[in-house]
């Protein structure tokens, strides 16, 4: 399967409660806050089930006063008897209330600090692992759907973990305590609402199961919807340069409502499970004021009692009612720490062996034996029985058609990738046996597609070197013929080059990177086609600057134009992911057919090109 196949593939929408509880063990990182949380939520819920008694005793006092007056020998010694019952009990009860705010507001303020801090574990280890992983897992995966699981998961795993867990222990510790007080207070009248607790568990266990993967549907929809943007947004000249605005503006709506209908389908569902669940919530009710009711006229049952039952029927139903919200975070949370984990647990093509050495300062010896790569380990290898031999210092000249695998092999020599047959030796180390770091460490690119980070020009040319003084960055600038037009800018090296180098040209973009990967001063040097978005004036002055400096260092250049080439050591000619002639320009001039047959066309379009651009030139 094609890259391209990959990435229109959809995401897998299966979900396991086992990545929420990996998730959930990240509260290990912070014992000593969850401890502090969670005592505070029992301290807390301790207090509030002592509450009710206040209230029974409140009550009982009142009752009992009014009782007394009527048959009391003195009235006004049992009125104030009864006040001060009253008094007391509502003073308990204020004290109680205070205890339970105090430990509710350290609960809510220790698990918020749970949650962020574990969202700053997943987003830390995410942005981690998508840096690991090899080029090959992100030629199969989508910019935006990346996006959303560093974020938008990551923070829907926050809400479950900070509020939706503590909530489902709250909940159940209530329950459980609730009940508890309603056996001790009245074992009959607790036996006529038990029973819809079953039933009401039973529905959210079926809604659990069906709101997963719908959860997981709406993230696989989002991220398509993110994926269209950010691809708009990073291409949004060529957008307009096509007048392509109705199209992709057509696209987006068409992702947007996908993501409204899924969401629409969700919404359905919970809006039919919580209107049920207070449906059973009020029969409950219903049953203790019947059969409660009952029991008062009795006199088997006092009013106290009754009360108390009912503020304790409240502690039952107010936790299962909170059981909808929590089985929609949980389901949530569950398809997001899946989505999550299949990053983490991606497996990365590039692996560094264990106990790997580092690479020590090379000469450039490299070497291809019998080099095969077939993107993903399967179908057509892009290469084929590759062999090279480069010395120290040579410079190596790739040639060929588009496709024909010029890229491929300057990416196996930093080991962006790995061979799927044969080896690749620098200075006789196997690239596969060596730190990867202290592989490219020693390498300096500059790729056909050139990419600057937000900052200045400074910052860019020193990227790979942030210790680098200003006199090696300004060298660097020279030799790239990069320094006069950084110069002209009024803040010079402190210029901003604003997202992804927008502010800058193409040549311009292009010399700052050479001199970012000059500033490496590398033993081997990777140019791909790095003279490609120049004119003929620049091109003369980056190719007389790079002339000088591949002095003394193994050079792979990707030229498009011969004649950029032609001083070469050697020129590697390939078609379909084969060398098909090896040499020097004048022996390939005899002994290749195509290398001519590319060479004369050449001439003829060089100088057309030098023609058109002389009056700009002179100019």
């Amino acid at each position: 399967m094609t890259a391209e196949q990959n990435k229109g593939a959809p995401e897998r929408a299966q979900v396991s409660f086992r990545e929420l509880g990996r998730a959930i063990r990240y509260l290990g990182h912070y014992r000593r806050v969850a401890l502090y949380a969670y005592g505070a939520l029992f301290l807390s819920i301790g207090a509030q089930l002592v509450v009710p008694l206040m209230v029974q005793n409140i009550l009982n006092a009142v009752t009992e006063g009014l009782a007394l007056q009527q048959t009391a020998a003195a009235p006004d010694l049992s009125r104030m008897a009864a006040e001060r019952a009253l008094y007391w009990a509502i003073a308990l009860t204020l004290l109680f209330a205070v205890i339970r705010g105090l430990f509710a507001f350290a609960q809510s303020y220790m698990s918020e600090t749970l949650g962020q801090g574990v969202a700053f574990d997943f987003r830390n280890e995410l942005f981690a692992k998508i840096q690991r992983l090899s080029f090959s897992y992100h030629d199969r995966n989508q910019t935006g759907q990346l996006m959303i699981r560093a974020t938008d998961d990551v923070e829907k795993l926050r809400l479950f973990i900070g509020q939706g867990l503590l909530m489902s222990v709250q909940s159940l510790v209530l329950l459980v305590g609730a009940l508890s007080m309603l056996a001790i207070t009245n074992g009959s009248l607790t036996l006529t609402v038990i029973g819809i607790l079953p039933i009401a568990l039973v529905l959210f266990m079926i809604f659990g199961r069906v709101s997963q993967p719908l959860f997981a549907a709406v993230q696989v929809k989002l991220s398509a919807l993110n994926t269209i943007l950010q691809e708009n947004l990073a291409g949004i000249k060529v957008v307009k340069a096509f007048a392509r605005e109705p199209q992709e503006s057509a696209k987006f709506k068409h992702a947007a409502e996908e993501l409204l209908n899924q969401q629409i389908t969700l919404a359905r569902v919970f809006s039919f499970l919580f209107p049920l669940i207070f449906l059973l919530a009020n029969l409950g009710q219903l049953a203790v004021i019947y059969f409660g009711g009952r029991q008062v006229i009795n006199n088997s049952l006092t009013i106290g009692e009754w009360q108390l039952f009912s503020l304790y029927l409240g502690y039952v139903f107010f936790p299962v009612g909170h059981l909808g919200f929590i089985i929609a975070q949980m389901s949530q949370a569950a398809a997001s720490a899946t989505r999550i984990f299949e990053i983490l647990d991606a497996q990365n093509e590039v692996m560094e062996k264990a106990g790997a050495q580092p690479l020590p300062p090379i000469e450039g010896h490299v070497e291809f034996n019998n080099v095969t790569f077939r993107y993903f380990s399967s179908g057509e290898p892009v290469l084929s029985h590759i062999d090279l031999r480069a010395q120290p210092g040579e410079t190596i000249a790739l040639l060929g058609a588009t496709g024909s695998g010029k890229t491929t092999i300057i990416n196996l020599i930093p080991r962006f990738y790995d061979v799927s047959a044969g080896e690749v030796l620098i200075d006789g180390h196997d690239v596969r046996d060596v730190q990867i770091d202290s592989l490219r460490r020693q390498v300096g690119i500059v790729l056909q597609e050139t990419n600057l980070f937000t900052g200045t020009i400074r910052d860019n040319i020193a990227f790979g070197r942030p210790d680098a003084t200003d006199a090696q960055i300004v060298a660097a600038a020279k030799a790239a013929a990069a320094h006069d037009f950084i110069m002209s800018f009024p803040n010079g090296y402190e210029t901003p080059v604003g997202e992804r180098g927008t502010t800058l040209s193409g040549g311009q973009k292009q010399r700052v990177a050479i001199a970012r990967a000059l500033l490496l001063d590398p033993r081997i040097l990777i140019l791909d086609d790095s003279t490609s978005s120049v004119d003929v004036a620049t091109e003369v002055q980056i190719q007389q600057a790079l002339d000088r400096l591949m002095q003394g260092r193994t050079s792979f250049v990707i030229a498009q134009r011969i004649s950029t080439v032609v001083s070469a050591d050697q020129i590697l000619v390939l078609d379909q992911g084969r060398i098909v002639a090896q040499g020097k320009h004048a022996d390939l001039m005899e002994t290749s057919e195509l290398y001519a047959e590319i060479y004369r066309s050449q001439l003829v379009e060089d100088a057309v090109m030098v023609n058109d651009q002389l009056p700009m030139v002179n100019a």
